[in-house]
């Protein structure tokens, strides 16, 4: 292993990347060094990649990019127990101190020390290696592909937002606003969990078509926005429209037990706490824009639960794995395009326009690590 093989796809600034040679990590004695086989890439990287910024997380200095990963491990600290070299992993992209209250508690992802990757200042994973505490590099079942390893990290998020904060049981009513790969994921994770209804709501029709085949039992297209309506009247209108179409009810076995947005639009959101049921929940898994008009009348009268869902917490990526290597989530379909390390670029590109120059539309990319064969599972 030479020290400066690491080849890295680096954010300079807006718009502004390239692949540079950066030394290979040296690794505690209780973490690992991961050769990085595959990496998807996340709307938060394109963020970072087109705005150099999300929410309060600036890119001030050159980052790498990337967080959902999958690799082997090439080398391993003298107190590494739980894998060892030559192990294929999925990669929990997240560090956290382990001695604040959240990390005591059980809720990691709120350390005010986290460390995750391409989360600025932190580097991301599109490098040749990367550096991971032991207990984050999950191993992967021999039926589950590296391409698949990289999934965990949506899937985690899905499971994070649906089975530990929704706390979805078996025979509940779902309802997932936005049809990227998260609200995909979670619609799956739902299924997976027994709901007895899972609807999908988006504005493309074909993304509800793929909903459709994947986990959703039902769809729902909103109407187009009528003109001069505000987004308060046209949510109203929405909701309203939802009920009647998909019949559904306040209470009852027609109610919806849980509400996801995975859009982060502001009228998904809206509508979301107009459709719940009367003490129901709602979670919020999308990036929305940090202040939009909710109606707090309707969060009182129906005793909402009202969540926000933060990435992932203890036991997420374990069950996400479990569910893919079971069978009870499937996410390969969800892959839609595969581009080399060379071409990292172009997969932002693609990425960002929503759709390949040969008019495909993209659900989720996949980059191979430097040298990886885009066909190697």
């Amino acid at each position: 292993m030479h020290m400066s093989d690491n080849p890295s796809f680096v954010l300079k600034g807006i718009l502004d990347v390239e692949i540079q040679e950066k030394p290979v990590p040296e690794i505690d004695v209780d973490e690992v060094l991961v050769e990085v086989k595959k990496n998807g890439i996340c709307g938060s990287d394109v963020h970072f990649f087109v705005h150099g910024r999300v929410g309060n997380f600036v890119v001030e200095k050159p980052m790498v990019l990337g967080h959902e990963a999958a690799g082997v491990v090439s080398k391993v600290g003298s107190r590494v127990t739980n894998v060892k070299v030559g192990d294929r992993v999925a990669m929990e992209p997240a560090a956290t101190c382990r001695k604040c209250e959240a990390c005591k508690e059980g809720r990691y992802q709120l350390c005010p020390d986290i460390a995750c990757a391409a989360t600025p200042p932190t580097d991301g994973t599109l490098a040749r290696y990367y550096r991971l505490p032991s207990d984050l590099a999950h191993p992967l079942p021999p039926n589950l592909s590296l391409e698949d390893g990289a999934m965990m990290e949506p899937l985690s998020v899905a499971v994070h937002a649906v089975s530990k904060l929704g706390a979805l049981q078996s025979n509940q009513s779902v309802a997932v606003f936005g049809c990227g790969p998260v609200g995909l994921l979670c619609m799956a994770v739902a299924k997976a969990l027994g709901a007895s209804r899972v609807i999908a709501v988006d504005i493309v029709p074909d993304r509800l078509e793929f909903a459709r085949s994947y986990a959703a039992t039902d769809v729902f297209l909103p109407p187009p926005m009528e003109k001069d309506e505000s987004r308060v009247a046209f949510s109203m209108r929405n909701a309203q429209t939802m009920k009647e179409n998909l019949g559904i009810a306040e209470r009852g076995p027609r109610a919806i037990d849980l509400v996801l947005d995975a859009s982060g639009a502001e009228v998904a959101i809206q509508t979301g706490i107009q459709i719940a049921k009367s003490g129901g929940t709602f979670v919020q898994a999308g990036i929305s824009n940090s202040y939009i008009a909710i109606d707090m009348f309707v969060v009182i009268c129906k005793e909402l639960i009202l969540k926000g869902s933060l990435r992932y917490g203890p036991g997420d990526y374990p069950l996400a794995i479990a569910l893919a290597a079971s069978g009870k989530v499937d996410v390969k379909p969800l892959v839609s395009h595969r581009f080399p390390f060379t071409q990292a670029r172009e997969a932002f590109e693609t990425t960002r326009n929503g759709k390949s120059p040969d008019g495909k539309g993209v659900i989720k990319v996949i980059i191979s690590g430097p040298d990886i064969d885009i066909n190697e599972a």
